[in-house]
């Protein structure tokens, strides 16, 4: 399974990095997230999170790919299924940004998970792109 989903956001590239990297508080802005524990401190290549998902199993991801203030890969593994998270930063002409997320699943049961549960899977891929814009588009109150 492969999918993908852009969205354009009206941010610099380094407030939507720093809302991204913070993997902890990524429930404040999905609901397609409980809880993200982060296992290994400070965030970059190597770094291990256990996320907690409605309806999903919690799963550890490891970052495989960190390029500070442009993108992160990160992957899990699960009996039969590598899972594989890409956050991409584009820097727009006009001092925004476009946000990429990839998500492929890879395996011999890659297949059954997709028919169980690719449906939900990008559903929460779009949410999550949604509240990164919603949360980066924020304009502090006074």
């Amino acid at each position: 399974m492969h999918f993908e989903t852009s969205v354009d956001i009206d941010a610099p590239p380094e407030t939507v990095w720093n809302l991204l990297k913070d993997v902890e508080r990524w429930p404040d802005m999905t609901a397609s997230m409980d809880r993200v524990e982060l296992l290994d401190e400070p965030f970059t290549l190597g770094s291990r999170a256990r996320v907690h998902q409605p309806k999903l199993p919690a799963a550890v991801w490891t970052v495989t790919a960190f390029d500070d203030n442009r993108t992160f890969t990160w992957e899990s593994r699960s009996t039969g299924v590598t899972t594989t998270g890409a956050h991409e930063i584009v820097p727009t002409p006009d001092g925004g940004s476009t946000v990429r997320l990839t998500l492929d699943q890879k395996g011999p049961l890659a297949p059954v998970f997709a028919l169980l549960a690719g449906r939900l899977t990008r559903r929460y891929v779009t949410m999550e792109a949604q509240g990164l814009k919603a949360k980066a588009e924020q304009r502090p109150t006074r």
